[in-house]
């Protein structure tokens, strides 16, 4: 079903956390087993020599992970100037992005290069603030650079306890609860909600107003709820979210440090929750084979055949061809048209691509 399925990719600045913030994503989905890091130079994303020599990002890398009944395809981006063509061919295919930010840095110039590419393609966001661990972090002067240097309208969900040296955990805005870092499992896979610190419940209560204020805009009956003080409950904010991420009305806004595995099971709720899937996309337009004319493609399978090559990659056994389906099916022997050429090629084989691993069987 295509409203079980995220295509989706990670973008920021170089040195933001996206590569390891999709290490912890693979891991906590159970894709993998053992954690890589950048440090080491075994990320599965970052898998070129030059990458683990350099500490960063070059190429783009795909990966596919299952959270709950959902399945996210995850491109992994780089994030220096030089390489912002690899970002422009990602986001021409993307349906929805998570944009990383560092707490100590904020809004760097290859952040705003990539958030603006995205507003271009219209493609629905989720911001992460990254690194509240590190020293100098700023939480809120990041988010207060967002709307200065991006134009973000944000709503925030999650809200740090503690920064830099002090970082505790996060808290759900939602939930209403403190998810506390377990101080016995440094991956954090089994963590706690608790109650929220006395010390941050004022702060919390504000801030669960200004998230109400802000899905208001796309919600009448909360504001309604609010005006009457009547509780609101958690399925109405959170469709609130999706209808106004989807519109881009708003940016939802999540927190933690990757580094510490503290607050990406909570962004990955996010994806699912607020970030479309292929059939909320709009149609696609594109040329007819050997006709002048153009047409659009709704992301129906039973709609005609159309897709993109956006990357290939020559390898010793032939070329792979990195395709989006925007309609139909492909399967492999299928004969089709490459617009490109005006030639027919043949699909010999499909595959999946999991970063630097062997490509499997679709």
């Amino acid at each position: 079903m295509l409203e079980k399925l995220r295509n989706i990719g990670i973008i920021a600045h170089v040195d933001a956390g996206k590569t390891t913030t999709t290490e912890r994503i693979l891991y906590y989905s159970g894709s993998k087993h053992k954690v890589g890091d950048v440090d080491t130079g075994d990320t599965t994303t970052d898998f070129d020599p030059l990458e683990k020599a350099k500490g960063i990002t070059i190429n783009s890398a795909a990966v596919t992970i299952e959270w709950g009944d959902t399945q996210i395809t995850l491109i992994d981006t780089p994030g220096h100037v030089d390489f912002t063509a690899e970002v422009e061919r990602s986001l021409r295919v993307l349906d929805g992005a998570v944009g990383v930010f560092c707490a100590v840095g904020g809004v760097e110039v290859q952040s705003e290069k990539v958030w603006f590419q995205a507003n271009s393609y219209k493609v629905p966001r989720l911001a992460y603030v990254n690194k509240l661990d590190r020293m100098g972090a700023n939480f809120f002067g990041c988010i207060d650079q967002m709307k200065q240097k991006l134009r973000v309208v944000p709503a925030i969900v999650a809200l740090p306890v503690g920064l830099s040296g002090e970082f505790k955990g996060i808290i759900d805005l939602l939930e209403m609860k403190f998810i506390e870092r377990d101080l016995t499992d440094k991956t954090n896979k089994a963590f706690s909600l608790i109650e929220i610190p006395d010390s941050h419940k004022e702060e919390a209560a504000q801030y669960r107003a200004a998230l109400l204020d802000t899905v208001s805009m796309v919600d009448d009956h909360i504001m309604e709820l609010m005006m009457e003080e009547k509780p609101i409950p958690n399925e109405m904010i959170r469709k609130a979210l999706r209808k106004g991420t989807l519109e881009g009305k708003f940016t939802p806004i999540f927190c933690g440090s990757s580094k510490m595995f503290h607050g990406v099971q909570l962004l990955l709720d996010g994806v699912v929750d607020y970030l479309p899937s292929p059939a909320e996309r709009p149609p696609v337009e594109g040329g007819i084979p050997r006709s002048k004319e153009r047409t659009l493609r709704k992301p129906d399978p039973k709609e005609p055949f159309a897709g993109l090559a956006f990357k290939t990659v020559t390898e010793p056994t032939g070329d792979l061809v990195y395709t989006r389906i925007y309609s139909g099916q492909l399967r492999p022997k299928d004969e089709i048209m490459n617009t490109a050429t005006g030639k027919s090629e043949r699909v010999a084989r499909i595959l999946r691509m999991m970063g630097d691993l062997s490509p499997w069987w679709a």
